[in-house]
């Protein structure tokens, strides 16, 4: 063989190993590693900051002491502890605030609910309906107080309808209507708004708790849930 055939035999043969080596490559997915995407890093969850613990209530100022003979008194009389409430018949928050008083009281221990009048000036028959509950108690006894309240705040504060209430409640409604127009109970409810502002009250329903016995006293204003009564009242005692 000549030096010519030789080199073009040595030539074939590398292309040939050139041809077979690209081929394997090719049908094995290639020689070359698939790249990963780099992984994010994890980022922590940040941990949300702890709710801010709510203000004790504070004092009340210059209370109108309970007079069991007077007052008109949820539960015991003799409790240590009284929840003064200063409540507006058309106050829709006093409505709200109602079944707590009763829970309270129910539920707890040792504890009253007195309920004073505070009717608010924009609320226009809210004096009147008050002078009506007086007149209830009246003419109906004191149970017939928290009568008359339960079914002005379910049924609704409407003055044209206070008749019928004291009606339903056996009370004789002309003699109920007589003593609502007479006035009679006016300055009464007037006074114990003006109790209830001595003591710190400026809207409804405000309410004072008050340790019968020591005169330690809570302000807790408005229609709170039964948690931050509770509170107050174990502040007392």
């Amino acid at each position: 063989m000549s030096d010519t055939s030789n080199n073009w035999f040595g030539i074939s043969m590398v292309l040939i190993g050139v041809i077979v080596g690209y081929g394997i490559a090719l049908s094995s997915g290639g020689s070359t590693a698939p790249v990963q995407a780099p992984t994010a890093a994890a980022v922590p969850t940040p941990t949300p900051p702890a709710a801010p613990t709510p203000p004790a209530a504070p004092e009340a100022k210059d209370v109108v002491k309970v007079d069991k003979k007077r007052d008109h008194i949820y539960g015991d009389k003799n409790a240590k502890i009284s929840v003064i409430e200063y409540s507006d018949y058309q106050c829709p928050f006093c409505v709200r605030h109602h079944p707590t008083m009763k829970q309270l009281v129910d539920e707890g221990d040792d504890i009253n609910w007195v309920y004073r009048h505070f009717p608010l000036s924009f609320h226009r028959d809210a004096a009147k309906i008050a002078e009506g509950s007086e007149c209830a108690a009246e003419l109906g006894g004191k149970d017939a107080f928290w009568d008359f309240t339960d079914l002005v705040f379910e049924k609704g504060a409407e003055l044209a309808n206070i008749g019928s209430y004291a009606a339903e409640m056996g009370i004789d409604e002309g003699k109920f209507n007589d003593c609502v127009d007479s006035g009679k109970y006016t300055e009464y409810v007037k006074e114990q708004m003006a109790g209830g502002s001595a003591g710190g009250v400026s809207g409804t329903p405000g309410n004072i708790v008050i340790n019968n016995k020591t005169g330690k006293t809570r302000l807790v204003s408005g229609a709170q849930p039964l948690s931050a009564f509770v509170d107050a009242v174990e502040a007392v005692r």
